[in-house]
């Protein structure tokens, strides 16, 4: 993920939080519907789900210094000042002899997730750092090879991906383009000076590049072919790219990809074409509706990954941000980092089972929905059954705000308003285009939906 990491690493290595670094690289602004009549259709049960997990889980998780950013020369990371760059990046390697997530239980993580009213997942099977979440047999860089290797869970992927299938979930695979493990793409006869980008020239090496293409085709066909169904290819790291002078033939791995699975949604994030599938603002909601498939891709806490000091967001807070993507057309990924044991750790499913009761009462109102032209008025969140015989309101009330006896809205007039908890018709005046409900007395202080028969 693009974001801005403060490593101030302390002599246990731990960071402050980490914040959203901004635009790196342009995102695209426009939309590619996909040809083949089976993605579409993958797309539009995707569009359904509503709300999903993206679990970042590698070698960053041991120190917990969200992800691999650390290990890249760009201005705006600091790092631990008694170390050279070279001496910090072979601390970092070191750390798969450290990495053995012996509470490793991917049941669990299926099952707190499914309470909380997710639907889909997405996890990491490698960061920019190159370390392999699964068996690779082109890189010994992997878990299954040093600290978990005797471990019957070592082949990762493997389990996590079983695991949510047993519940139910659409799965997916985040793998990023660049690799800064391999010598192909970080070689170390240069310094990085380049940032995150490839460290030597194209095309004065053209076959070194041949070799990470191979090398990146070869991993990609093995997390495609090896692990069973997987609906969604989501690719991290849109600076590898075509436009980018660093092409790593996407119809090549689009063709081999959907030769394995039929109707894969692929995410090449940022890059606008045939293989940006549905388009992913990071940390960020749209200011209006869009009309294609989106995913806000926002993490529960501050950081992607587990890090021991966290800055949780409130389930009010969650569940205020799904109901405004939704109402503009969108998913929302929620992040979660796994702990180095391997475990989601307490704070997270409490919170996350708040969200899942408040979907189980108003998940009607979320999913399966689709827009409606007039989406919001105020705290008023409007989303659309699809038979078009309901609308929803979806009342949003912030954190530490009382629910008013009354509430009132200029669009959408309906025949007759439900609370969506209970099925009870509720009191409606119409007054020149403005409806005004009266709401029932001792309402749990929390947002609620409102089921309007049109």
């Amino acid at each position: 993920m693009i974001k801005k990491i403060i490593c101030g690493l302390t002599a246990l290595f731990f960071t402050s939080p980490v914040f959203a670094q901004g635009d790196v690289y342009q995102k695209s602004k426009a939309y590619q519907w996909p040809a083949d009549p089976l993605v579409v259709q993958k797309l539009k049960k995707w569009q359904d789900q509503k709300f999903g997990v993206l679990m970042h889980w590698g070698l960053y998780a041991v120190p917990g210094i969200v992800e691999s950013w650390s290990i890249c020369d760009e201005d705006w990371i600091s790092r631990d000042t008694t170390r050279t760059y070279q001496q910090y990046k072979d601390w970092y390697w070191g750390l798969c002899e450290k990495f053995n997530p012996v509470k490793f239980n991917p049941a669990q993580w299926a099952s707190v997730f499914k309470d909380a009213g997710m639907k889909y997942m997405i996890f990491t099977t490698k960061h920019h750092d190159g370390f392999c979440m699964f068996d690779s047999k082109y890189t010994d860089f992997n878990i299954a090879r040093h600290a978990f290797k005797d471990n019957p869970k070592r082949d990762v992927l493997k389990y996590v991906l079983q695991a949510f299938r047993d519940e139910g979930f659409m799965t997916g695979e985040y793998f990023s383009k660049p690799d800064w493990h391999s010598q192909d793409y970080w070689w170390d006869v240069y310094p990085t000076k380049n940032g995150r980008n490839v460290n030597y020239d194209i095309k004065k090496w053209p076959w070194r590049w041949d070799a990470f293409k191979k090398y990146t085709y070869n991993q990609m066909e093995e997390i495609l072919s090896r692990y069973g169904n997987v609906d969604i290819l989501w690719l991290d790291g849109g600076w590898v790219c075509k436009e980018n002078n660093q092409d790593i033939d996407m119809p090549e791995i689009a063709a081999m990809a959907r030769h394995y699975q039929p109707g894969l949604i692929i995410v090449d994030r940022t890059v606008h074409g045939p293989y940006e599938n549905y388009q992913t603002p990071e940390r960020t909601i749209p200011e209006t509706q869009l009309d294609f498939p989106w995913e806000s891709c926002i993490p529960l806490s501050n950081d992607w990954g587990w890090v021991p000091r966290p800055k949780w967001k409130t389930p009010a807070t969650v569940i205020n941000t799904l109901i405004e993507i939704v109402a503009k057309g969108g998913n929302l990924v929620l992040g979660v980092g796994p702990t180095p044991e391997g475990l989601i750790q307490p704070e997270v499913v409490l919170r996350l089972k708040v969200i899942g009761e408040w979907l189980r009462t108003n998940g009607k109102a979320i999913y399966g929905t689709t827009i409606t032209k007039h989406y919001n008025d105020g705290n008023v969140w409007f989303t659309a059954n699809k038979d078009g015989k309901h609308l929803y309101a979806i009342y949003v009330l912030k954190d530490g705000e009382q629910v008013p006896q009354t509430i009132s809205w200029t669009v959408n007039v309906p025949r007759s308003v439900r609370l969506l908890s209970t099925g009870k018709t509720l009191k409606m005046f119409k007054s020149n285009g403005t409806v005004t409900v009266t709401l029932p007395a001792n309402m749990k202080e929390e947002s609620f939906a409102l089921q309007l028969d049109m």
